[in-house]
């Protein structure tokens, strides 16, 4: 069974579940050879009140990186205030935390994105009592996937995002300049076809996954609106914004059909395309391959009444409402990722490659302080959106990406198929709002 990573959620399929598509393979950044991580408690931090110890299961999903399944291993041990059991999850984690809610006290502590679901029946606990002090140090659009109706309900442990990886020297070939516009991409995306290679790759799905929300926020909208009340992308120019990647499919510039899909670098650094739609997490292998031949954008404007965008999202640690040990689970939760800094950075930089959740250890993280992965770090700060949110249901996923797919794969009419993803995501707001 091949392992997760942390960044599945960062696709439209994978939005409505946590990280229901198994896409991303592991960044594979560690060393095995490193010493442990380390443990120290960070300076500041509180120390858990002296109540006899309990045992506490925390749950992860099995992590593609080498070295996190030993350093979440080492954190609960140095844990002074209970004695925490780590569980690793190969497999469908996903349908294992659902049915754990439903039925289970276990596990005590665990990772995910919350859903307005879990809220509504209960099944977690609001942390904003241990987020408060700290909660502005967090990306507000990263907080955003763990806050439901105004309570935060977890705790985000690290930050991943996507950007545009582009190839200099191809570019400077054809005489294209790196695209600032949606047009200027499908442009630029035809020049570089040629020879053997593909333009652009965002997916062997034509895009359908990894492009819709950015082609919304090119346009200026979202998924929702108005406090996640309305549907946001009830306006014109959604059907004008998706009708651009039927251009795409249409016109032969996109790679299809690759070995690996959009989550490996592969296609990138083997030059079978010339633009590559792809995560943070890749930088290490694409700078091994490429040297400084290479460079990132965010994905591009509609036009100037629209905005380059990122997307963001990020695994947070939860509380199990039905645990025996709720006040110790929330204990352990604030030890780990609020007052240890330090072991927050590591994970986030070390095993991996990806963005701190807080913005006041970005800076620390000598990893992003210079070249493409500090042009990233711009992007996230600066252009960054969450990915659907707690309220977009998996059956307003599954209508967006159906009609997105009908749009860009077979040239269905993008106005009627717009509107027809926004009626079902009506629904689905007046259900949970009325």
């Amino acid at each position: 069974m091949q392992q997760r990573s942390r960044r599945s959620f960062l696709s439209l399929a994978g939005t409505a579940t946590v990280g229901a598509v198994a896409a991303a393979c592991g960044s594979n950044t560690g060393r095995p050879g490193d010493p442990p991580p380390s443990t120290a408690m960070s300076a500041g931090a509180s120390t858990p009140s002296q109540a006899p110890k309990v045992t506490l299961q925390q749950w992860y999903h099995a992590y593609g990186e080498d070295g996190v399944q030993q350093a979440v291993k080492n954190y609960a041990a140095s844990y002074p205030g209970a004695k925490v059991n780590v569980v690793w999850n190969p497999g469908d984690y996903d349908s294992k935390i659902v049915t754990a809610l439903q039925n289970s006290p276990v596990p005590d502590v665990f990772e995910a994105q919350v859903k307005i679901d879990w809220v509504r029946q209960n099944q977690v606990v609001a942390l904003d009592d241990i987020i408060g002090p700290v909660k502005n140090d967090f990306s507000p659009a990263v907080l955003a996937a763990q806050t439901v109706e105004g309570k935060v309900y977890g705790i985000p442990q690290a930050t991943d995002t996507q950007v545009l990886f582009y190839r200099k020297s191809m570019l400077q070939a054809a005489g294209v300049q790196p695209p600032q516009t949606v047009d200027e991409l499908i442009d630029a995306a035809s020049k570089l076809s040629k020879d053997g290679v593909k333009g652009f790759f965002a997916g062997n799905d034509g895009g359908v996954g990894t492009l819709t929300g950015p082609l919304m926020w090119s346009a200026g909208l979202d998924y929702l609106k108005n406090n996640n009340r309305e549907v946001g992308f009830d306006d014109p120019r959604a059907a004008a914004a998706f009708s651009k990647l039927h251009t795409l499919n249409a016109n032969g510039s996109l790679l299809l059909g690759a070995p690996a899909d959009w989550s490996d670098p592969g296609a990138f650094v083997d030059g079978l395309c010339a633009m590559q739609w792809t995560g943070l997490w890749n930088v290490p292998k694409i700078r091994d391959a490429l040297n400084d031949d290479f460079g990132v954008l965010p994905f591009p404007k509609l036009d100037d009444s629209g905005k380059p965008s990122v997307p963001v999202g990020a695994y947070g640690a939860m509380v199990n409402a039905k645990s025996a040990h709720v006040n110790e689970a929330k204990a352990f939760v604030k030890w780990l990722w609020i007052d240890q800094t330090d072991s927050q950075l590591e994970f986030a930089t070390r095993y991996g490659f990806h963005v701190p959740a807080r913005q006041s250890l970005i800076d620390k993280a000598q990893t992003l302080q210079s070249g493409p992965a500090a042009d990233v770090v711009k992007f996230v700060k600066e252009n960054s959106h969450l990915i659907g949110g707690p309220v977009w249901t998996q059956t307003s996923n599954t209508a967006l990406s159906d009609a997105v797919a009908k749009i860009a794969k077979e040239g269905a009419d993008p106005v009627a198929q717009t509107k027809a993803a926004v009626t079902v995501a009506q629904a689905e707001l007046k259900r949970l709002f009325g």
